[in-house]
């Protein structure tokens, strides 16, 4: 438990201050690559996360079909319809350059599917996000991706990878890890072959580490295991990144004891995977077996705050003067 106040103080250095002096889209702009012709869930789950969490923006980037659906989910997403399969290389390179300017991290896989327009897609994605120092997150087919060709992430260290216990195997005979290693080791060693990302192997404990620093989540959760509830862990790990990257730019210049470009990925997946696994206990003891993801972000904002202590959702500009107040006090200012 120490360990785990320890990190999560760190954690909280992340978080943007909701203060009257940022402006839309500062608190994080989330951009969420995925959503195909079979899977419309799996994008608004991680995307809707966002939101719930605290970000400003979020932007879905799918196949139209996907794109159609999403929007009648919720009007706060920004739903970008443009990867048809009739788009060359070319035209893809484009849409992502029109879009990517806008964000402040990118989580590719949710919904992807793994139709050649798609994986051709996520990997045009990343590789302009590679170009332009955007923070990444690589969830579901994204994986299938890596694991054909893992050189697409290999040495890029603001990526976070999470994989399920399938997936986990897969990248690692993908990379040739000696299965006859200890559990433990397992994670560290994939890590270190792709040189770079931090992966979070996904568990009973949350295993997340970049090869030479490891970090174990082990808050409470539940175990039911609804699909979709990795969807809303790789919408958190954004939004923490886009968080940490708002960091660097906004306080880590000033900061006596300023959090280090690789921490940023292990504390926004640890931040991530607490609240998740919080989000889950708590769905649970209102649903039960009955529970579904759609409801777990209904519980996103309660878990954060648990999570994260009140003061992280404090309002910097509320008052205890009510407005009426306000408007006398400026009245007899004017007199």
């Amino acid at each position: 438990m120490a360990d785990h106040a320890k990190n999560i103080a760190r954690c909280k250095r992340l978080i943007p201050p909701l203060s009257p002096e940022l402006h839309k889209g500062q608190a994080g702009r989330v951009g969420v690559v995925g959503g195909s012709k079979d899977y419309s869930g799996a994008p608004y789950f991680a995307s809707m996360t966002t939101l719930r969490i605290g970000a400003d923006l979020a932007h879905v980037i799918c196949e139209p079909a996907a794109g159609s659906i999403i929007k009648t989910y919720s009007p706060d997403l920004i739903v970008h319809t443009d990867l048809n399969d009739k788009l060359s290389e070319e035209e893809i390179t484009e849409v992502f350059k029109g879009i990517l300017p806008r964000l402040h991290t990118l989580v590719i896989g949710p919904g992807l599917g793994r139709d050649k327009h798609m994986q051709l897609a996520a990997r045009i994605a990343i590789k302009l996000a590679r170009e332009n120092d955007l923070y990444l997150v690589l969830d579901a087919d994204a994986l299938f991706l890596v694991q054909s060709d893992p050189s697409v992430v290999k040495g890029y260290k603001r990526a976070v990878l999470t994989p399920n216990v399938v997936e986990f195997q897969r990248l690692a005979e993908a990379c040739h890890i000696d299965p006859s290693l200890d559990p433990s080791e397992l994670a560290g060693a994939l890590a270190r072959a792709l040189d770079g990302p931090t992966l979070v192997q996904k568990g009973r404990a949350d295993r997340i580490t970049n090869g030479h620093e490891t970090l174990v989540s082990e808050v409470t959760g539940s175990s039911r295991r609804c699909g979709g509830q990795g969807d809303v862990l790789s919408g958190a790990v954004g939004t923490f990144l886009a968080w940490g990257k708002n960091y660097e730019e906004r306080d880590a210049k000033n900061d006596a004891d300023p959090i280090k470009p690789h921490e940023i990925t292990l504390l926004a997946a640890y931040a991530a995977s607490s609240l998740t696994r919080t989000a889950s206990r708590l769905t649970f003891a209102k649903h039960k077996r009955a529970m579904q993801t759609g409801e777990m972000l209904g519980f996103v904002g309660e878990a954060f705050e648990d999570v994260f202590g009140a003061d992280a959702t404090a309002d910097e500009g509320a008052s205890t003067t009510g407005v009426v107040d306000k408007l006398v006090t400026a009245i007899k200012g004017s007199l």
